[in-house]
């Protein structure tokens, strides 16, 4: 699969070698290399670099060479560079889309949507790179002035996900490149190829040497401590889970290094008595399945009022058993599999507790018979408040239902959980469903619809589900610092 020039299928490294540093494809200091496998058959795709400390330090210094050029880089020519990349982005949708699916494993039409959501960022911040300005007005006590400008925050480090291969990591780069940052990414090791056909095409549009820096690994530990422990790196955006977020903190703790956290979820989905169900179920499939429910915002836990309870039970136990498993590039396949056979083995341990603690199942669909790491969509009810399935993220197929009649005790309920990054509301009246929505702890609501994410819009959680935003007019903020200039000359 060939893509501005690189062949990311080859068995082996890339020929020159697929650690992209200072603008050049090159091997692993130390020559290692980590096998990347289909999740849908378990075959190998191809052999990639594992980048190490020796890597990480070059990568820090090749993003500090080009950090003073590119800052005083006209804003209208970093915009340039980046509109060039969604365009590239857009033109490459199903090279890219069929890359997305074999290192990660989702369903076509879903790696070709998030390849949509992914250019996308590239357009908003390439806008927003023009809009940066710098302020100039009068002391109120009179007698000099005020100027406070904005300017980068200097060399970024990037840590992104595997279940967005594309999007985690355009999400992070276009504004961080708009706001005049160099920027070194970890890409996940189960999804690298993507990060590295973005870094290809970033190329082609023009972006200088040295501005992206993309290390495939599998010691991330060792390289990640090796960025959080050098001054030069002023910015750490990490997605991932709380678990890992924490240790993270506590790492760029030690040189107050400027962090955006993006953690993990445990989304309500909450089904008024007025709801609109036949609304609700294509919102719950929405919210639910979207990339297999392998998704931080994806819905985790179902509060459904008792009185539309056995409409949308069966409604959406019809829609969860029609999902058609498979290979995501099949024909008609909507559920691809899970990204690695520890993520099943995750899932089935949650199904088994609530079946044990008194759930049973409502409705199931099927997986294909051989290999690959499928899990049937499912939908549970009876799911008691103590089931470990409505604690933990199940990042799944599988939808446990719970009634409510008392809607305090919903929003309780809904509430009782560290994390607060996404929730769902369902209800004819809007302005019920708005004043459920100021109720419940999240960074983010859906209201009547079940996709949330827009470049344009601030995306982030409360709690345990991070710290800061990304997208939006709030985006780019988090790669710029503010210097204020208290400016007296006579008059």
């Amino acid at each position: 699969m060939n893509l501005a020039g690189i062949d990311l299928l080859a068995k082996g490294p890339l020929a020159e070698g697929d650690v992209f540093l200072g603008g050049r494809w090159l091997p692993a200091a130390d020559g290692r290399t980590y096998p990347v496998h289909d999740p849908a058959t378990g075959e190998l795709i191809r052999e990639v670099s594992s980048a190490g400390v020796e890597d990480a330090r070059a990568a820090i210094e090749a993003a500090r060479s080009a950090a003073e050029d590119w800052r005083t880089t006209p804003a209208r020519r970093r915009s340039e560079i980046l509109h060039t990349t969604f365009e590239l982005m857009r033109e490459h949708t199903d090279t890219l889309a069929r890359l997305i699916v074999l290192e990660n494993g989702k369903a076509y039409r879903d790696a070709a949507a998030e390849v949509g959501y992914a250019a996308e960022f590239f357009r908003w911040f390439a806008e927003e790179a023009v809009r940066v300005g710098s302020s100039f007005g009068d002391a109120p006590a009179g007698g000099y002035r005020h100027v406070v400008r904005k300017h980068p925050v200097g060399v970024t480090a990037f840590v992104t996900p595997w279940n967005f291969p594309a999007a985690m990591a355009t999400r992070k780069i276009a504004p961080a490149l708009a706001a005049g940052c160099p920027v070194l990414l970890k890409p996940a090791p189960e999804t690298p190829l993507t990060a590295l056909a973005v870094a290809a095409l970033l190329t082609e549009a023009g972006l200088p040497d040295g501005l992206l820096n993309v290390l495939p690994t599998d010691r991330a530990p060792e390289v990640v401590s090796a960025w959080l422990g050098d001054e030069r790196v002023r910015k750490f955006s990490f997605t991932g889970s709380t678990a890992t977020g924490r240790l993270l903190l506590e790492q760029a703790a030690a040189n107050v290094v400027n962090v955006t956290m993006e953690l993990g979820g445990n989304a309500p989905f909450v089904v008024c008595a007025d709801a609109d169900v036949d609304a609700a179920v294509r919102g719950a499939m929405d919210a639910k399945m979207r990339g297999g429910g392998e998704v931080c915002i994806a819905a985790n836990r179902f509060y459904v009022h008792a009185d539309v309870a056995a409409e949308f039970t069966e409604k959406v136990g019809a829609a969860m058993a029609g999902v058609s498993a498979g290979p995501g590039l099949e024909e008609g396949v909507t559920l691809g599999p899970m990204i690695n056979r520890a993520a099943v083995d995750k899932i089935r341990s949650l199904v088994d507790d609530a079946l044990a603690r008194g759930a049973t199942i409502a409705a199931q669909g099927t997986t294909p018979e051989g290999p690959g790491h499928f899990h049937p969509a499912t939908v549970l009810v009876d799911v008691p408040d103590d089931a470990r399935i409505l604690h933990e993220e199940v990042f799944g197929p599988v939808a446990p239902l719970t009634t409510f009649t008392d809607e305090d005790e919903m929003v309780a309920r809904a509430n009782a959980t560290v994390h607060g990054l996404a929730s769902y509301v369902y209800s004819r009246d809007v302005g019920h469903a708005l004043r459920i929505a100021e109720r419940l702890e999240a960074g983010m609501v859906g209201v009547n619809r079940g996709l949330l994410s827009d470049p344009a819009a601030p995306f982030g959680g409360v709690k345990q589900s991070g710290l800061g935003r990304e997208g939006g007019r709030e985006g780019i903020e988090a790669f710029l610092e503010t210097q204020y200039i208290a400016l007296d000359w006579p008059l």
